[in-house]
C-alpha cells in the first residue's frame, strides 16, 4: 500500500508538471505573438509618421509657391485712411 502511494505522487506530480509547461507555453504564445504585433504596429506608427512629414513639407512648398505677392502701399495712403478714422471717431456720440 505505501508503493502505491508513491507512484500514485509520482503520477500527480508529473501531471501537475506537465499542467504548468503547458500553461506557461501557451502563455508564452500569447506574450510572444502580442509583443511581435506591438513591433508591428510601431514600424506602421514610423512609417506614418515619416510620410506626415512629407506631406507637410511638400503642402508649405505648395502654399509658398502659391502666396500672392504683398503689395506696400504708399505711406500717405495708410496716413488719410487714419486721418478718417480719427474723424469718425470724433463723430462718435459718448454715452
Amino acid at each position: 500500500m505505501n508503493e502505491l502511494s508513491v507512484g500514485a505522487l509520482n503520477i500527480v506530480s508529473l501531471t501537475v508538471s506537465l499542467v504548468v509547461l503547458v500553461i506557461g507555453l501557451v502563455m508564452w504564445f500569447f506574450v510572444n505573438r502580442a509583443s511581435s504585433r506591438t513591433s508591428e504596429q510601431i514600424e506602421l506608427l514610423e512609417e506614418l509618421l515619416d510620410q506626415q512629414k512629407r506631406q507637410t513639407a511638400l503642402l508649405r512648398r505648395l502654399c509658398e509657391a502659391n502666396e500672392p505677392e504683398v503689395v506696400k502701399e504708399a505711406p500717405e495712403v495708410a496716413k488719410e485712411d487714419d486721418e478718417v478714422e480719427d474723424d469718425f471717431i470724433r463723430l462718435v456720440a459718448e454715452r
